[in-house]
């Protein structure tokens, strides 16, 4: 029977495995920073985190290299804590469970971790390998970056010392990413003092789920449902037609995942109880139908539940489900210049509505800084207009792609002749680090690519298991033909 440590490349493979048993979601790091800085100095190497918890390591130049441009291998060390309901997984705690299917390799019912584990492993391999050939090498490998990039922001630029940056952390194999689009964080704040439930009435919660998710970057373009938005259709039409009363409304919980399940309880006069569940039943079947192809098996239940201590005040539960109905979600606009290229979209990703507080949070993503702008201004006002306090935060700039890139124009030679076709060369629709580090350290020669992943930030995350050794003699290849210092 296949296991990870038996596929090719063996390098790369066997430290992607060490990954997976090591707990890494983000905010959750010092196991995987100390494993990374363990690694680096049972090689001899130069290893330091810096004060915002990047690992650094650097290795010098195989001789007869020394003249060869500086080269900076980044990855970020953190994954998207995702599973299905019914699985139980602990991320600070469990090893990821993998299952090989076919040429994919996937996890048991959670994220995987691929997304940016391989190109941690792939580094990992590089620094371990005596007989490669290279000039000077740094690995970079950062914190956080899943729920804001904040190694990325925190780097200075004195801790690196590299010309050329190679970003491990794109997610089609053959593609070189030159460009990527900038972000904010959009915050909407609800305050409110809870009202008494109703004599008489009960309480019923609902639950959605079963979306498929994936990256708010990557896949917003593919239609998707969101759960937020699919739950509050659903209450502005419980809440007008069977007088329902909102007490609890979470869904999604990361900023870059696209929501993949919801779930209200509501309060409702005892002889509406039959007309409610027939309209989930109804709003299950008209998902479903509205997504075909798309969402396999949306599942939208009801439960009797137990009476919440407090409900929403009528006016704020209106304000809520109304602003959420009305905020933008998903495309905005594709690059006129490169039409099959999303330039501006956002994500309605976290909404949690308890306890006196109504929060939602977007993610803007635009390779525009005006779009980007206009986006988020529109957001403000649709929020602002229903009374909620709106603050801009995470905000970061995109990549503006060189296309006379010296380290670009190599590795396009060089992998045409590895692999007999040209490369695609792309802007992504994803915050890469690029952006933000290449702000910090002016003057990068940055490219970004990878192996083939899909859906990551979701429990279908898989890697496509031939792309990897491609990638990885790619990654080689490039850094014995680095460009020789100016």
């Amino acid at each position: 029977m296949k296991t990870i440590q038996s596929l090719a490349p063996e390098a790369v493979w066997k430290h992607f495995y060490s990954l997976t048993r090591i707990p890494r979601p983000s905010g959750f790091l010092k196991p995987v920073t100390d494993f990374l800085v363990d690694f680096g100095k049972s090689l001899n190497l130069e290893t330091f985190t810096d004060e915002v918890g990047n690992v650094i390591i650097r290795k010098p130049a195989t001789p007869g290299m020394e003249n060869r441009k500086g080269v900076i291998l980044q990855a970020h060390m953190d994954m998207v804590p995702q599973k299905n309901n019914d699985k139980e997984h602990d991320f600070e705690k469990d090893p990821i469970e993998t299952i090989i299917d076919g040429d994919w390799l996937k996890a048991n019912g959670t994220t995987l971790g691929a997304d940016n584990g391989m190109g941690v492993a792939a580094i990992m391999a590089v620094l371990e390998d005596n007989t490669l050939k290279h000039g000077p090498l740094e690995a970079l490998i950062t914190a956080d970056e899943e729920t804001g990039m904040f190694g990325a922001f925190g780097l200075k630029k004195e801790s690196i010392k590299g010309e050329i940056l190679l970003n491990l952390d794109s997610e089609d194999e053959g593609e070189l990413y030159i460009g990527c689009a900038g972000g904010i964080d959009v915050t909407a704040t609800f305050q409110y003092k809870e009202t008494e439930v109703e004599e008489g009435d009960i309480a019923v919660k609902v639950t959605l789920k079963g979306l498929r998710g994936g990256h708010s970057g990557l896949e917003i373009n593919q239609g998707r449902g969101n759960a937020n938005k699919l739950m509050v259709r659903f209450l502005r039409e419980a809440i007008a037609t069977y007088e329902a009363r909102l007490a609890v409304f979470e869904g999604g919980n990361m900023r870059n995942a696209i929501p993949r399940e919801a779930y209200a309880i509501v309060t409702i006069p005892a002889e509406n109880e039959e007309e409610l569940r027939e309209l989930v039943e109804y709003c299950e079947n008209l998902f479903n139908e509205e997504y075909a192809g798309i969402e396999e098996n949306i599942s939208f239940q009801a439960e009797r539940t137990d009476l919440p201590k407090g409900l929403v005040p009528e006016e704020i539960q209106d304000d809520i489900i109304n602003s959420i109905f009305a905020c933008q979600n998903g495309v905005m606009r594709f690059i006129p210049s490169i039409p099959d290229t999303v330039e501006t979209s956002s994500n309605l990703a976290i909404v949690k509505v308890a306890d006196g507080v109504g929060e939602v949070k977007i993610l803007a993503r635009s390779a525009s800084d005006s779009m980007k702008e206009f986006l988020t201004t529109s957001i403000e006002c649709c929020f602002s207009m229903a009374g909620a306090k709106v603050e801009m935060s995470g905000g970061y700039s995109g990549w503006d792609p060189d296309v006379n890139s010296p380290i670009l124009n190599a590795m396009k030679s060089s992998y045409k002749a590895q692999f007999g076709v040209e490369p695609a060369v792309k802007v992504i629709h994803a915050g890469l680090e690029c952006g933000i580090i290449g702000a910090n350290i002016p003057g990068l020669d940055m490219i970004s690519f990878g192996p083939t992943l899909r859906s990551p930030h979701s429990p279908d995350e898989r890697v496509y298991i031939p792309s990897v050794k491609k990638f990885y003699d790619f990654l080689i290849a490039t850094l014995e033909q680095t460009p020789v210092k100016a």
